[in-house]
Order: structure tokens, then C-alpha cells, then sequence
């Protein structure tokens, strides 16, 4: 399994944008699916987005149109650009990996592999 690490939350306010990294270890990263996944205080957690690694990608629908999931195979990372942040999008957010999860239908246990988290906090 891959090693995950985080970086980019922090403090916007509403209608800012902020990118966040999902930085891996390992050489076999480019064969994983990678999600970014939220949990609010007091709610279930939620997919985000999800990108193969054939680069199928899906978005939960409250973020469509707003924030953008892409990888860099050449540097083991995967990022989420978020734009247009609205309050409710306040939340620690994870990125977790699948090895061999090859379409955006996925289970959560699929994914072995999952970052220490990023708080995103959004200010009305």
C-alpha cells in the first residue's frame, strides 16, 4: 500500500478557492484510484471525486461544476482544485487510495490506503 499525506487546507472565505495535494509514496501510484473523500462535524463521510488510473473521473453532485480532480503521475500526486467554496463545503478532507478499483463504482472498502486529513474551513 501507498503512504498519503495531505497539504493545502485552511481558512478561505466564501466564494474563494484553495487547492489541496495528495502527496504519494511508492512507485506503483499510477495504478491506483485515488478519492478525495469529507467529513463534517455531525455527518457522514462523503465522496468528493474520484479519478482512476485510467483517468475516469466522477464527482459528488454539491461540487460539480466547482472544484476539478486531476493527477501527475510523474510526481505521485493528486489534487483537488476548489473553487466557488460555499460554507457547507467546510470539512476535514481526506484523499484515500484503491489498488485495484478500476472504475469510478467503488466500495470503501476499496480503499486500503488513506492521508491523516486537511481541514478546510469556509467563512460566510
Amino acid at each position: 500500500q501507498v503512504q498519503l499525506v495531505e497539504s493545502g487546507g485552511g481558512l478561505v472565505q466564501a466564494g474563494g478557492s484553495l487547492r489541496l495535494s495528495c502527496a504519494a509514496s511508492g512507485r506503483t501510484f499510477s495504478s491506483y484510484a485515488v478519492g478525495w473523500f469529507r467529513q463534517a462535524p455531525g455527518k457522514q463521510r462523503e465522496l468528493v471525486a474520484l479519478i482512476t488510473n485510467g483517468g475516469d473521473i466522477t464527482y459528488a453532485d454539491s461540487v460539480k461544476g466547482r472544484f476539478t480532480i486531476s493527477r501527475d503521475n510523474a510526481k505521485n500526486t493528486v489534487s483537488l482544485q476548489m473553487n466557488s467554496l460555499k460554507p457547507e463545503d467546510t470539512a476535514i478532507y481526506r484523499c484515500a487510495a484503491a489498488r485495484f478499483l478500476r472504475t469510478v463504482v467503488y466500495r470503501i472498502e476499496d480503499f486500503g490506503s488513506w492521508g491523516q486529513g486537511t481541514q478546510v474551513t469556509v467563512s460566510s
